[in-house]
């Protein structure tokens, strides 16, 4: 089957009479274009790795998972839908390269992730953002790529000073480069979902490593509160403990680090 053609999907689906699911986020990604897009970025960071091993977070129907093995990759591929779990591995010829969990992919990254060179994955709409934070906060993947929806991207991409500046962006950055690769029109999904995508794509610095867990800790919490309370003044937020009129989203991640240390060296 080929997993870019319309026709072809939808055939398949009426055959085996499976429909999919919208609280799921099953949105089958259709364009020949957008998929190479998505697997050129994900695996760009990765020049010189003779095989990927790469974590797919909701492979569906196999489209990036195919892509993926074709590239010489070795793919983890975690589906939540059992049926779809089940089909992927025979659907593709069943690849040595190809292993596949059924499950929620969130029970499975808050495990041991340690050996993957990636993640790229189409994500499930509905829990997309948490995996990603899960994901970041996590820390144990160099580089993800992710097809999201549009306003989740622009989120986790924000600078200070943006008015889509929010927790997604802060947590994400203190690790990652967060960078738009490109949008994705809705026309490439069957069904079509109601908005666009954006690929985003996170690739891991060193520059907070001397950031300690227990500044981590306290950079989480007080950001969470900030935004809790975004259309505050810090100095209103932490009476006792911040004398400041800027609002959240108007500090950088570097601000943020040197708010935490200054505040945990009183």
């Amino acid at each position: 089957m080929n997993l870019t053609s319309p026709s072809q999907v939808k055939a398949w689906c009426i055959e085996n009479e499976f429909h999919p699911n919208k609280t799921m986020g099953q949105n089958f990604l259709i364009d020949r274009n957008a998929l190479v897009a998505i697997v050129d970025a994900g695996l760009a960071p990765l020049a010189g790795v003779a095989k990927p091993r790469v974590l797919e977070i909701g492979p569906g129907l196999g489209v990036l998972t195919e892509e993926l093995l074709s590239r010489g990759c070795e793919v983890l591929a975690i589906e939540k839908d059992p049926v779809l779990a089940g089909r992927l591995k025979e659907a593709l010829g069943e690849p040595s390269a190809l292993e596949v969990v059924a499950g929620d992919a969130l029970d499975h990254v808050s495990g041991d992730l340690g050996g993957f060179d990636c993640m790229v994955s189409n994500l499930p709409y509905q829990a997309g953002t948490r995996i990603l934070l899960e994901l970041v906060q996590r820390r144990a993947i160099p580089c993800m790529t992710a097809l999201v929806q549009s306003e989740v991207a622009e989120r986790l991409a924000a600078r200070e000073g943006s008015k889509t500046r929010g927790l997604a962006g802060v947590w994400a950055q203190l690790d990652y480069d967060v960078e738009i690769v490109r949008k994705v029109s809705a026309a490439c999904f069957w069904p079509r979902p109601e908005i666009g995508s954006s690929v985003v794509r996170l690739v891991r610095h060193d520059r907070n490593l001397d950031f300690s867990a227990e500044e981590r800790e306290f950079f989480h919490k007080l950001t969470k509160k900030a935004f809790e309370h975004r259309r505050k003044q810090l100095g209103s937020v932490f009476r006792d403990m911040i004398q400041s009129t800027a609002r959240a989203e108007e500090l950088s991640n570097e601000d943020w680090k040197n708010l935490v240390k200054g505040l945990m060296e009183k």
